[in-house]
Protein backbone atom coordinates (compact mmCIF):
# COMPACT_ATOMS: atom_id res chain seq x y z
CA UNK A 1 0.00 0.00 0.00
CA UNK A 2 3.03 2.45 1.16
CA UNK A 3 5.00 1.98 -2.16
CA UNK A 4 1.28 2.54 -4.32
CA UNK A 5 1.47 5.61 -2.89
CA UNK A 6 4.66 6.58 -2.82
CA UNK A 7 4.35 5.68 -6.93
CA UNK A 8 1.24 7.75 -7.00
CA UNK A 9 3.78 10.31 -5.59
CA UNK A 10 6.05 10.49 -7.67
CA UNK A 11 3.68 10.36 -10.70
CA UNK A 12 2.20 13.16 -9.32
CA UNK A 13 5.33 15.05 -8.59
CA UNK A 14 6.46 14.40 -12.34
CA UNK A 15 3.68 15.81 -13.90
CA UNK A 16 3.81 19.31 -11.86
CA UNK A 17 7.30 19.21 -12.26
CA UNK A 18 9.34 21.93 -14.30
CA UNK A 19 10.12 20.22 -17.73
CA UNK A 20 12.43 21.68 -20.66
CA UNK A 21 10.02 22.06 -23.52
CA UNK A 22 9.97 19.63 -26.18
CA UNK A 23 10.21 22.44 -28.79
CA UNK A 24 13.69 23.20 -27.46
CA UNK A 25 15.92 21.28 -30.13
CA UNK A 26 13.80 22.59 -32.86
CA UNK A 27 13.88 26.49 -31.88
CA UNK A 28 18.33 25.82 -31.33
CA UNK A 29 17.88 24.68 -34.79
CA UNK A 30 16.05 27.23 -35.75
CA UNK A 31 18.74 29.82 -34.12
CA UNK A 32 21.56 28.04 -35.37
CA UNK A 33 20.33 28.32 -38.71
CA UNK A 34 19.17 32.29 -38.50
CA UNK A 35 22.65 32.91 -37.01
CA UNK A 36 24.59 31.39 -39.93
CA UNK A 37 22.42 32.88 -42.34
CA UNK A 38 23.12 36.32 -40.60
CA UNK A 39 27.06 35.89 -40.45
CA UNK A 40 26.98 35.11 -44.20
CA UNK A 41 24.97 38.04 -45.05
CA UNK A 42 27.20 40.53 -42.80
CA UNK A 43 30.62 38.86 -44.18
CA UNK A 44 29.06 39.90 -47.64
CA UNK A 45 27.38 42.83 -47.06
CA UNK A 46 31.12 44.33 -45.30
CA UNK A 47 32.70 43.51 -48.37
CA UNK A 48 30.01 45.46 -50.18
CA UNK A 49 28.86 42.49 -52.65
CA UNK A 50 25.34 43.51 -54.30
CA UNK A 51 22.71 42.13 -52.30
CA UNK A 52 24.97 40.87 -50.01
CA UNK A 53 22.10 40.40 -46.76
CA UNK A 54 20.63 37.83 -49.31
CA UNK A 55 22.85 36.25 -51.03
CA UNK A 56 25.72 35.64 -48.37
CA UNK A 57 22.72 34.25 -45.78
CA UNK A 58 22.01 32.10 -49.21
CA UNK A 59 25.97 30.96 -49.49
CA UNK A 60 25.97 30.51 -45.85
CA UNK A 61 22.95 28.03 -45.58
CA UNK A 62 23.88 26.26 -48.09
CA UNK A 63 27.36 25.59 -47.32
CA UNK A 64 26.54 24.70 -43.75
CA UNK A 65 23.47 22.52 -45.33
CA UNK A 66 25.85 20.25 -47.60
CA UNK A 67 28.43 20.28 -44.30
CA UNK A 68 25.77 18.14 -42.65
CA UNK A 69 24.30 20.83 -40.69
CA UNK A 70 20.35 21.12 -40.35
CA UNK A 71 18.67 24.50 -41.72
CA UNK A 72 15.50 24.87 -40.86
CA UNK A 73 12.99 28.43 -41.33
CA UNK A 74 9.71 27.52 -40.44
CA UNK A 75 6.66 28.43 -42.55
CA UNK A 76 5.34 30.90 -40.60
CA UNK A 77 8.27 32.66 -40.23
CA UNK A 78 8.52 32.12 -43.85
CA UNK A 79 5.73 33.96 -44.11
CA UNK A 80 6.89 36.90 -41.93
CA UNK A 81 9.30 37.86 -43.57
CA UNK A 82 7.80 37.66 -47.09
CA UNK A 83 5.56 40.29 -45.79
CA UNK A 84 8.43 42.29 -44.51
CA UNK A 85 10.12 42.35 -47.93
CA UNK A 86 6.97 42.86 -50.09
CA UNK A 87 6.21 46.46 -47.37
CA UNK A 88 9.47 47.43 -48.41
CA UNK A 89 10.43 46.68 -51.73
CA UNK A 90 6.71 48.43 -52.44
CA UNK A 91 7.81 51.24 -50.32
CA UNK A 92 10.09 52.10 -53.00
CA UNK A 93 7.09 53.21 -55.51
CA UNK A 94 6.14 56.83 -56.54
CA UNK A 95 3.14 58.07 -58.58
CA UNK A 96 5.39 58.16 -61.42
CA UNK A 97 6.26 54.76 -61.37
CA UNK A 98 3.08 53.66 -61.93
CA UNK A 99 2.06 55.02 -64.71
CA UNK A 100 4.84 53.52 -66.84
CA UNK A 101 3.03 50.71 -66.20
CA UNK A 102 0.72 50.77 -69.04
CA UNK A 103 3.79 51.43 -71.57
CA UNK A 104 5.22 47.67 -71.06
CA UNK A 105 2.71 45.62 -73.10
CA UNK A 106 5.50 44.38 -75.62
CA UNK A 107 8.57 44.00 -72.69
CA UNK A 108 5.73 41.52 -70.45
CA UNK A 109 4.53 39.85 -73.83
CA UNK A 110 7.83 38.72 -74.44
CA UNK A 111 8.55 37.39 -71.20
CA UNK A 112 6.00 34.48 -71.79
CA UNK A 113 7.89 34.14 -74.52
CA UNK A 114 11.42 33.79 -72.79
CA UNK A 115 9.48 31.52 -70.55
CA UNK A 116 8.77 29.23 -73.18
CA UNK A 117 11.92 29.46 -74.86
CA UNK A 118 13.51 28.24 -71.59
CA UNK A 119 11.45 25.92 -70.94
CA UNK A 120 11.62 23.89 -74.62
CA UNK A 121 15.38 24.28 -74.83
CA UNK A 122 16.37 23.19 -71.38
CA UNK A 123 13.71 20.29 -72.04
CA UNK A 124 15.37 19.18 -75.12
CA UNK A 125 18.75 19.41 -73.05
CA UNK A 126 18.12 17.45 -70.55
CA UNK A 127 16.34 14.57 -72.38
CA UNK A 128 18.75 13.97 -75.36
CA UNK A 129 22.21 14.99 -73.30
CA UNK A 130 21.49 13.42 -70.00
CA UNK A 131 18.76 10.67 -71.13
CA UNK A 132 16.20 12.38 -68.54
CA UNK A 133 12.15 11.07 -69.06
CA UNK A 134 10.15 13.84 -70.62
CA UNK A 135 8.20 14.00 -67.21
CA UNK A 136 10.96 14.68 -64.93
CA UNK A 137 12.64 17.16 -67.93
CA UNK A 138 10.17 19.45 -68.16
CA UNK A 139 9.32 19.95 -64.46
CA UNK A 140 13.45 20.90 -64.18
CA UNK A 141 12.88 23.03 -67.25
CA UNK A 142 10.22 25.61 -66.46
CA UNK A 143 11.97 28.54 -64.82
CA UNK A 144 10.34 29.84 -61.75
CA UNK A 145 7.96 28.77 -59.56
CA UNK A 146 9.35 26.26 -57.65
CA UNK A 147 6.86 25.50 -54.83
CA UNK A 148 4.53 24.49 -58.34
CA UNK A 149 6.78 22.58 -59.78
CA UNK A 150 8.22 20.11 -56.57
CA UNK A 151 4.32 20.29 -55.27
CA UNK A 152 3.49 18.50 -58.88
CA UNK A 153 6.67 16.72 -58.94
CA UNK A 154 5.40 14.71 -55.58
CA UNK A 155 2.30 13.77 -57.60
CA UNK A 156 4.08 12.60 -60.41
CA UNK A 157 7.06 10.84 -58.35
CA UNK A 158 6.48 7.54 -60.03
CA UNK A 159 7.80 8.57 -63.09
CA UNK A 160 9.34 11.50 -61.63
CA UNK A 161 13.26 11.39 -60.01
CA UNK A 162 11.95 14.08 -57.84
CA UNK A 163 15.86 15.01 -56.40
CA UNK A 164 16.76 15.69 -59.78
CA UNK A 165 14.33 18.01 -60.10
CA UNK A 166 14.80 20.10 -56.86
CA UNK A 167 18.85 19.87 -57.42
CA UNK A 168 18.30 21.50 -60.92
CA UNK A 169 15.60 24.12 -59.68
CA UNK A 170 17.40 25.23 -56.50
CA UNK A 171 20.82 25.53 -58.43
CA UNK A 172 19.53 27.61 -61.06
CA UNK A 173 18.43 29.65 -58.26
CA UNK A 174 20.84 30.55 -56.19
CA UNK A 175 23.69 30.70 -59.14
CA UNK A 176 21.40 34.08 -60.50
CA UNK A 177 21.11 35.55 -56.62
CA UNK A 178 24.69 35.41 -56.26
CA UNK A 179 25.91 35.89 -60.03
CA UNK A 180 23.26 38.44 -61.52
CA UNK A 181 23.94 41.33 -58.95
CA UNK A 182 27.72 40.68 -59.23
CA UNK A 183 27.92 40.62 -63.22
CA UNK A 184 25.63 44.13 -62.88
CA UNK A 185 27.82 45.82 -60.61
CA UNK A 186 31.20 44.62 -62.52
CA UNK A 187 29.48 46.35 -65.56
CA UNK A 188 28.54 49.54 -63.81
CA UNK A 189 25.14 48.88 -64.46
CA UNK A 190 23.49 48.85 -61.21
CA UNK A 191 23.46 51.79 -58.18
CA UNK A 192 23.48 51.96 -55.16
CA UNK A 193 20.87 50.25 -52.67
CA UNK A 194 17.97 52.74 -52.22
CA UNK A 195 15.70 53.13 -49.10
CA UNK A 196 12.19 53.41 -50.06
CA UNK A 197 10.66 56.50 -51.35
CA UNK A 198 8.76 57.65 -48.27
CA UNK A 199 10.94 59.94 -45.86
CA UNK A 200 8.73 59.31 -42.96
CA UNK A 201 9.96 57.00 -40.04
CA UNK A 202 7.34 54.95 -38.01
CA UNK A 203 8.19 56.86 -35.10
CA UNK A 204 6.46 60.01 -36.68
CA UNK A 205 3.53 57.90 -38.14
CA UNK A 206 2.09 55.27 -35.81
CA UNK A 207 -1.19 54.81 -36.91
CA UNK A 208 0.08 55.28 -40.80
CA UNK A 209 2.70 52.47 -40.75
CA UNK A 210 -0.23 49.85 -38.37
CA UNK A 211 -2.45 50.77 -41.54
CA UNK A 212 -0.01 49.81 -43.92
CA UNK A 213 1.05 46.45 -42.23
CA UNK A 214 -2.11 45.83 -41.23
CA UNK A 215 -3.80 45.97 -45.05
CA UNK A 216 -0.93 44.13 -46.19
CA UNK A 217 -1.15 41.34 -43.85
CA UNK A 218 -4.82 40.82 -44.60
CA UNK A 219 -3.95 40.62 -48.43
CA UNK A 220 -1.52 38.21 -47.82
CA UNK A 221 -3.98 35.79 -45.71
CA UNK A 222 -6.50 36.09 -48.20
CA UNK A 223 -4.36 35.35 -51.20
CA UNK A 224 -2.76 32.42 -49.49
CA UNK A 225 -6.26 31.28 -48.38
CA UNK A 226 -7.39 31.70 -51.90
CA UNK A 227 -4.03 28.88 -52.71
CA UNK A 228 -2.41 32.47 -55.13
CA UNK A 229 1.24 31.16 -55.42
CA UNK A 230 3.54 34.03 -53.95
CA UNK A 231 0.47 35.63 -52.48
CA UNK A 232 2.09 36.22 -49.44
CA UNK A 233 4.77 37.82 -51.74
CA UNK A 234 2.98 39.79 -54.02
CA UNK A 235 0.02 40.41 -51.82
CA UNK A 236 1.67 43.01 -49.33
CA UNK A 237 3.98 44.16 -52.60
CA UNK A 238 0.80 45.78 -54.20
CA UNK A 239 -0.58 46.96 -51.20
CA UNK A 240 2.58 48.85 -50.39
CA UNK A 241 3.05 50.30 -53.88
CA UNK A 242 -1.05 51.05 -54.41
CA UNK A 243 -0.71 53.44 -50.85
CA UNK A 244 2.55 54.90 -51.67
CA UNK A 245 1.76 55.13 -55.23
CA UNK A 246 -1.41 56.48 -54.77
CA UNK A 247 0.45 59.12 -52.32
CA UNK A 248 -2.19 57.90 -49.53
CA UNK A 249 0.83 57.04 -47.52
CA UNK A 250 4.34 58.35 -46.46
CA UNK A 251 6.27 55.82 -43.93
CA UNK A 252 8.79 53.31 -44.49
CA UNK A 253 9.80 49.79 -43.32
CA UNK A 254 12.24 49.95 -40.60
CA UNK A 255 15.97 49.14 -42.43
CA UNK A 256 17.08 46.55 -40.11
CA UNK A 257 13.35 44.88 -40.42
CA UNK A 258 13.88 44.59 -44.25
CA UNK A 259 17.11 43.54 -43.70
CA UNK A 260 16.42 40.68 -41.03
CA UNK A 261 13.72 39.48 -43.21
CA UNK A 262 16.23 39.10 -46.78
CA UNK A 263 18.41 37.50 -44.32
CA UNK A 264 15.56 34.75 -43.37
CA UNK A 265 14.54 34.65 -46.95
CA UNK A 266 18.15 33.94 -47.89
CA UNK A 267 18.64 31.25 -45.18
CA UNK A 268 15.88 29.38 -46.30
CA UNK A 269 17.00 29.10 -49.83
CA UNK A 270 20.23 27.70 -48.84
CA UNK A 271 18.86 25.56 -47.08
CA UNK A 272 17.24 23.49 -49.40
CA UNK A 273 20.28 21.51 -49.41
CA UNK A 274 19.61 20.40 -45.99
CA UNK A 275 19.89 16.25 -45.92
CA UNK A 276 21.07 15.76 -49.24
CA UNK A 277 24.23 13.90 -49.66
CA UNK A 278 27.11 15.77 -51.32
CA UNK A 279 27.82 13.02 -53.67
CA UNK A 280 24.39 12.99 -54.78
CA UNK A 281 24.72 17.13 -55.69
CA UNK A 282 27.76 15.84 -57.37
CA UNK A 283 26.18 13.12 -60.12
CA UNK A 284 23.76 15.90 -60.86
CA UNK A 285 26.10 18.74 -60.65
CA UNK A 286 26.69 18.37 -64.51
CA UNK A 287 22.71 18.37 -65.80
CA UNK A 288 22.05 21.27 -63.17
CA UNK A 289 24.84 23.56 -64.77
CA UNK A 290 24.24 22.67 -68.32
CA UNK A 291 20.48 23.46 -67.97
CA UNK A 292 21.45 26.54 -66.29
CA UNK A 293 23.74 27.46 -69.14
CA UNK A 294 20.93 26.31 -71.60
CA UNK A 295 17.99 28.07 -69.81
CA UNK A 296 20.66 31.52 -69.10
CA UNK A 297 21.33 31.36 -73.38
CA UNK A 298 17.27 31.42 -74.52
CA UNK A 299 16.30 33.80 -72.12
CA UNK A 300 19.28 35.69 -72.71
CA UNK A 301 18.17 36.17 -76.22
CA UNK A 302 14.62 37.50 -75.65
CA UNK A 303 16.23 39.96 -73.22
CA UNK A 304 18.54 41.08 -75.65
CA UNK A 305 16.38 41.61 -78.37
CA UNK A 306 13.55 43.29 -76.05
CA UNK A 307 16.23 45.93 -74.63
CA UNK A 308 16.82 46.77 -78.41
CA UNK A 309 14.00 47.05 -79.36
CA UNK A 310 12.25 48.86 -76.90
CA UNK A 311 15.10 50.82 -75.82
CA UNK A 312 14.59 49.79 -72.04
CA UNK A 313 17.73 49.84 -69.81
CA UNK A 314 19.21 46.87 -69.75
CA UNK A 315 20.14 46.15 -65.69
CA UNK A 316 16.15 46.15 -65.56
CA UNK A 317 15.74 44.02 -68.62
CA UNK A 318 17.74 41.34 -66.84
CA UNK A 319 16.61 41.41 -63.75
CA UNK A 320 12.97 41.43 -65.12
CA UNK A 321 13.79 38.44 -67.33
CA UNK A 322 15.97 36.18 -65.10
CA UNK A 323 14.48 33.13 -64.77
CA UNK A 324 14.66 33.25 -60.70
CA UNK A 325 12.90 33.10 -57.48
CA UNK A 326 10.56 35.67 -57.27
CA UNK A 327 11.14 37.33 -53.99
CA UNK A 328 15.29 37.19 -54.71
CA UNK A 329 14.80 38.94 -58.32
CA UNK A 330 12.49 41.57 -56.15
CA UNK A 331 14.99 42.49 -53.34
CA UNK A 332 18.11 42.52 -56.13
CA UNK A 333 15.76 45.52 -57.93
CA UNK A 334 15.82 46.78 -54.91
CA UNK A 335 19.48 46.52 -53.74
CA UNK A 336 20.35 47.33 -57.60
CA UNK A 337 18.68 50.32 -57.60
CA UNK A 338 16.10 49.21 -60.39
CA UNK A 339 13.00 50.06 -60.95
CA UNK A 340 10.58 47.31 -58.67
CA UNK A 341 7.51 47.91 -60.95
CA UNK A 342 8.86 46.99 -63.79
CA UNK A 343 10.94 44.25 -62.36
CA UNK A 344 7.59 43.10 -60.14
CA UNK A 345 5.18 42.99 -63.22
CA UNK A 346 7.69 40.79 -65.48
CA UNK A 347 7.54 38.46 -62.93
CA UNK A 348 4.31 38.61 -61.70
CA UNK A 349 3.48 37.60 -65.68
CA UNK A 350 5.49 34.94 -65.39
CA UNK A 351 4.23 33.43 -62.06
CA UNK A 352 0.60 33.38 -63.58
CA UNK A 353 2.07 31.61 -67.03
CA UNK A 354 3.78 28.71 -64.76
CA UNK A 355 1.17 28.60 -62.34
CA UNK A 356 -1.82 27.63 -65.08
CA UNK A 357 0.42 26.14 -68.15
CA UNK A 358 2.61 24.13 -65.94
CA UNK A 359 -0.05 21.31 -64.90
CA UNK A 360 -1.11 21.32 -68.65
CA UNK A 361 2.38 21.14 -69.60
CA UNK A 362 3.18 17.92 -67.17
CA UNK A 363 -0.11 16.16 -68.09
CA UNK A 364 0.86 16.22 -71.76
CA UNK A 365 4.24 14.68 -71.49
CA UNK A 366 3.12 12.33 -68.78
CA UNK A 367 1.89 9.01 -70.77
CA UNK A 368 1.34 5.56 -69.45
CA UNK A 369 4.42 3.96 -71.25
CA UNK A 370 6.72 6.90 -69.76
CA UNK A 371 10.08 5.60 -68.74
CA UNK A 372 10.00 5.22 -65.04
CA UNK A 373 12.67 6.39 -62.51
CA UNK A 374 13.24 5.28 -59.22
CA UNK A 375 11.12 7.85 -56.88
CA UNK A 376 13.01 10.06 -54.23
CA UNK A 377 11.60 11.69 -51.36
CA UNK A 378 11.86 15.47 -51.72
CA UNK A 379 15.13 17.12 -51.25
CA UNK A 380 13.25 20.40 -49.99
CA UNK A 381 12.93 21.14 -46.47
CA UNK A 382 8.85 22.15 -45.25
CA UNK A 383 8.98 26.09 -46.43
CA UNK A 384 6.70 28.23 -49.22
CA UNK A 385 8.63 30.74 -49.69
CA UNK A 386 7.22 33.05 -51.64
CA UNK A 387 8.99 32.83 -54.93
CA UNK A 388 8.93 29.32 -54.89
Amino acid sequence: MRSLTAARRRGIDQRYMPQAPASSPKLVRIAESLVIGAAGGLLFNAAKFPAGWLAGSMVFAAAAALAGRPIHVPRPLTRVCSVVVGIAIGGVVTPETLRGVMTWPISIAMVLISVAAATLATFAYLTRMHGWNAVTAILASVPGGLAQVMALASEERRNCDIRGVAIVQTLRVMILTVFVPAALSLAGRTGAMRPPASSTAVAEAPIAFAILVGAASATALGLLRLGFRGGVFFGPLAVAAALHGGGVIDVRMPTWLAVAAMVGLGTLSGGRFTGMPFRLLLGYLGAAMGAFAVSLVATAAVAISVTLAARLPAAEVIVAYAPGAVDAMMILALALNVDPVFVGTHHLARVFVVSFGLPLLARYVSTPDAKRTKSSEPVLPQGDGPGD
